[in-house]
């Protein structure tokens, strides 16, 4: 437009100019002070015109925290009060979202990209967490969970419930069989033992040898027979043994206390602390290896068939979708609620710890287009304008 003014000016000097070059002088005269101001105006939104620290320029740097605070508050006001959330809420079936999703098919589609993308963001996360400290993490909350289970009660009300329900039978069963199994294949130990432990007058006279089958034939006799009749006496001193332990577990004070210091030792032994490092790991390539798995990931297979079940259900069930809607909608509006003041003050926080030069970057990299456009505007209306005034005096 200085070029362009520059021209116009010259040549209405000469003599003889047309009329036409005056109305051209006016335009681009006006365009220049229209763009010169446009340029101002923008420029001292983010910053000081020229470096000169003029009044009232360099607008957002210098009110970035009052910026923070409005933003934060128009958010808490429009966005996180719970009846505009519900009000959103009311209007919305998550439970159909939902269940249109999961009962899409797997492959391909967008359920089948989202679904895909999401198992390898969940992958990518798992992977870029340091590992030591997540799964210290994880161990010690599995450990302080162990150590919370008040285990004697727990123990012997289990035991209570399989006697009742006659269960403990079977084991007692196995345990005879097992003892069996055991002293047969350990009977040369218990013929030298007993051997070992007969007086000199009995190896002598070879009654050792005897003495030998007699007492292991009597203990196989016994174990068999406790085997096959439920009413042996053995077999109820077992069940007896272990009514006892269960009410000991349940009422015993020194009971209780005697399992909590057994499970103390067990959280305490290095043995333990190997046995959570190895379940974590297992947990943890499990879980990379489902996510990562394709097509034998946690999306597919059984796990694929149950979500795609309740997807489904979520569609076709009146009632069901009714409550997870209504679930839905209540903590969404509980979260505005209690943390809507905390996510603001978290916006509000944010801005406030940027520094000037980013504010100014990050805004006005947003919205750089249309700031070149408000430029070009303002030169141009404000051509405009001179050029209908020019007119206007031309025509008075």
């Amino acid at each position: 437009m200085a070029g362009l003014f520059a021209l116009a000016r010259t040549m209405l000097a000469a003599p003889g100019a047309a009329p036409g070059w005056g109305y051209l002088r006016a335009f681009a005269e006006a365009a220049m002070v229209g763009g010169l101001a446009d340029w101002f105006a923008v420029t001292a939104l983010f910053r000081h015109p020229l470096g000169l620290p003029i009044p009232h320029t360099a607008i957002i740097p210098e009110n970035k925290d009052r910026i923070a605070d409005s933003l934060a508050g128009f958010l808490q006001s429009n966005f996180l009060t719970p009846q505009v959330v519900a009000r959103r809420m009311a209007g919305l079936d998550v439970a159909g979202a939902a269940g249109s999703f999961l009962a899409a098919p797997r492959q391909g589609g967008e359920q089948g990209r989202l679904a895909a993308g999401a198992a390898s963001l969940a992958a990518d996360i798992l992977e870029s967490l340091d590992r030591e400290k997540l799964g210290g993490m994880a161990k010690q909350a599995l450990r302080q969970q162990i150590d919370r289970i008040d285990l004697a009660p727990l123990l012997g009300q289990m035991l209570q419930a399989m006697i009742a329900d006659g269960r403990h039978l079977p084991l007692i069963e196995a345990l005879l069989a097992k003892t069996a199994q055991t002293l047969e294949a350990n009977e040369a130990l218990l013929r030298n033992l007993i051997h070992d432990r007969a007086n000199a007058l009995v190896r002598l006279v070879k009654l050792d040898e005897r003495l030998a089958n007699t007492i292991l034939d009597g203990i196989y006799k016994l174990l068999a027979e406790a085997v096959v009749h439920p009413d042996h006496p053995l077999r109820m001193k077992i069940v007896e043994g272990l009514e006892q332990l269960a009410h000991d577990l349940v009422e015993d004070p020194a009971m209780r206390a005697r399992v909590e210091g057994m499970k103390a030792e067990v959280l305490a032994n290095p043995a333990f602390t190997d046995w959570l490092d190895a379940l974590w790991e297992r947990a943890r390539g499990g879980l990379l290896a489902a996510v990562r798995g394709g097509g034998n990931g946690a999306l597919s297979g059984q796990i694929g068939v149950a979500l795609a079940d309740l997807g489904r259900a979520l569609q076709t069930d009146r009632q069901l979708a009714l409550l997870v809607n209504r679930f839905a909608r209540r903590t969404l509006v509980g979260v505005a609620s209690r943390y809507g003041s905390q996510i603001v003050r978290l916006v509000s926080e944010t801005i406030r710890r940027w520094d000037a030069r980013t504010v100014t970057a990050r805004i006005e990299g947003a919205v750089g287009r249309d700031l070149q456009f408000i430029r070009i505007n303002g030169t141009l209306v404000g051509g405009l304008v001179g050029l209908a005034l020019h007119a206007l005096d031309m025509a008075l």
